[in-house]
């Protein structure tokens, strides 16, 4: 904010007329065509809307953004002025005519392409807020309006550091009922309608669930989580779980919430975004549990529920250290067949689609491949580990890959392990889901290692395949040591600078630089790169030390590799001196 702050509110800076008008236009509109002149904005803030038709996060933002216009305009001196990033005129009025505020014209497209370049505009939906005289007040209008809506009125930085005390001070002194409570409510519901006080809840352990019904990771949690709910029941445990649900349509919500035991907020509470912020929500599902005094005992237990079940219940300090000892226990007994056997499930597919016995692969060193055929990414980087593959079985027969797959159906797992030469679980096999909670399997694609004992020598294989390709195998830390040793005895006697006519601005600096694209061949490079950090600019060793890398033609290596007038001898990506 401070440099958009110091151009927009700086000696030479613009009053709010100037800001907002043309030589030939003193005025804003009305989506019914109505003129206002921009002299009536006079003491009010104003929230510059930079948005447009064509984007969706704008259209999602738009109706929010209503509803806290309507709240303030009538109450407040607050006005919000359209500046449209619309491609026609058509489809700025189309999109006007939702809005009850004020906007540039869209014929004037000078005045929004001057507001585009005065408040930097990158990126929509954007709600710059500026006083009556033309100030920056604050630039992050957007992420104020959707955390704290028409509290954050006037929206100055005074303001937002009184909302941050207040924020700190209530987790301070945190109760369950400064959680659940709010003026016009003090109970929870259930799923038929019954409101529940919420000092029938005071004592207990609560589990607050922050969730998103149409969301797939959602809707898979909250079927484990059930199952514990249950079994707590059961037992008698003095627990309960209250749903705040951050679903946006109510029929969703209700379809979920009518499916599940335990209590809710009503939906659409305007305490759910509130709460998100004081938990300081950074993923979903998430379960933050509180213990019977009402402070927060956990910021999130869905990983525990997903790993341990109903066993890492109450969920406390002692329980965790209790678990991260099991975990560890389990690891160091870890074996091929503790992963990949359970019960008859004795088996992985071979290309032939014959029956392959987990104990015929006892003693070799195995990655385990999650991926899917839907996944982009994964699509992407499967040609290469195949070529990694094929490399490594060239060297050593005790090494094999067994794909895991999360695709959707039989035909797409088919279709997509075609392209493989390795083994693979069949599809729809429940060993899938335990192996995902053993590795942590957050995203795809995701390489794991083992080694020939069936522990797990690495969860990163991905990225080593990604810079090293097979010299990385068998992935274990001593060869990853001994890679290291290796890029770094070859830079040894590089130039830590050199200059280069494709690049005059600035020096290029020896860098290490896991992968990238080196802009003068175009070709991936890994490890060491030619850099320059300001301009992101990259070249390949042997690029940046040929005979065009200094402008005089100084320190040269010849065209085509062989050496240069210095020493330097250039082969492949590598420059070495003779």
């Amino acid at each position: 904010m401070a440099e958009i702050a110091k151009e927009v509110n700086g000696g030479d800076a613009r009053d709010l007329h100037s800001l907002l008008s043309s030589p030939a236009r003193d005025f804003l509109i009305r989506n019914n065509g109505e003129q206002v002149k921009i002299e009536s904005l006079k003491g009010k803030k104003i929230g510059l809307y930079f948005s447009a038709a064509w984007c969706g996060p704008c259209q999602r933002f738009t109706p929010q953004l209503v509803d806290i216009y309507n709240e303030l305009s009538s109450n407040v001196g607050f006005e919000v002025v359209f500046v449209s990033g619309d491609e026609d005129e058509d489809s700025f009025k189309d999109y006007f005519s939702k809005m009850p505020w004020l906007a540039v014209p869209f014929t004037d497209s000078e005045t929004r392409d001057r507001l585009d370049e005065v408040f930097k505009v990158r990126g929509i939906p954007n709600l710059v807020m500026i006083d009556d005289e033309g100030k920056l007040v604050n630039e992050n209008g957007v992420g104020v309006i959707r955390s704290y809506g028409a509290d954050a009125y006037p929206f100055t930085p005074e303001k937002m550091k009184e909302i941050k005390e207040e924020e700190e001070r209530a987790r301070r002194e945190q109760t369950l009922r400064s959680v659940l409570v709010t003026p016009s409510r003090d109970f929870v519901v259930t799923r038929d309608g019954n409101k529940v006080p919420v000092s029938q809840l005071e004592g207990k352990t609560i589990g607050l669930l922050f969730s998103v019904a149409s969301y797939r990771q959602c809707k898979e949690f909250t079927s484990k989580l059930e199952e514990v709910y249950k079994k707590l029941k059961e037992n008698n445990e003095d627990f309960e779980i209250v749903l705040i649900s951050l679903e946006d349509d109510e029929e969703a919500f209700k379809q979920d919430f009518e499916t599940n035991p335990w209590l809710a907020l009503p939906f659409n509470d305007k305490s759910s975004s509130k709460l998100t912020r004081h938990f300081m929500l950074s993923t979903l599902p998430t379960l933050v549990i509180l213990g019977p005094d009402g402070k927060t005992r956990h910021s999130n237990v869905a990983e525990a529920i997903d790993d341990y079940g109903v066993v890492a219940y109450p969920f406390t300090p002692e329980k965790f250290e209790e678990l991260k000892a099991i975990e560890k226990a389990k690891l160091e007994a870890q074996t091929l067949e503790s992963l990949l056997v359970s019960g008859d499930l004795n088996y992985v597919l071979g290309k032939d689609g014959a029956k392959v016995l987990v104990s015929e692969l006892v003693g070799k060193n195995i990655l385990l491949y999650f991926s899917a055929h839907w996944c982009p990414p994964c699509r992407g980087f499967t040609p290469k580990l195949v070529e990694v593959y094929k490399q490594i079985k060239e060297k050593d027969e005790a090494f094999e890959l067994i794909f895991i797959s999360s695709d959707r159906d039989q035909e797409s797992f088919d279709e997509y392990y075609s392209q493989m030469p390795w083994l693979a679980l069949p599809f729809g096999d429940p060993r899938k889901t335990s192996l995902a909670r053993t590795f942590k399997v957050g995203g795809i694609p995701m390489l794991a290692a083992l080694g020939p004992t069936g522990k797990t020598v690495t969860k990163e294989a991905r990225d080593l395949v990604g810079a090293h390709g097979a010299d990385a195998y068998p992935f274990t830390e001593e060869r990853v040591k001994e890679i290291e040793a290796k890029y770094t005895e070859m830079a040894k006697e590089w130039p830590e600078k050199v200059k280069h006519v494709l690049h005059e601005e600035h020096e290029l600096e020896l860098t290490r630089v896991p992968v990238y694209i080196c802009d003068k061949c175009d070709e991936e490079g890994q490890i060491w790169s030619y850099h320059c950090d300001e301009c992101d600019f990259d070249l390949h060793a042997k690029c940046a030390l040929k005979e065009d890398a200094n402008i005089n033609g100084d320190d040269a290596v010849k065209e085509g590799g062989g050496e240069s007038q210095d020493g330097w001898v250039c082969d492949g990506n590598v420059c070495t001196k003779s």
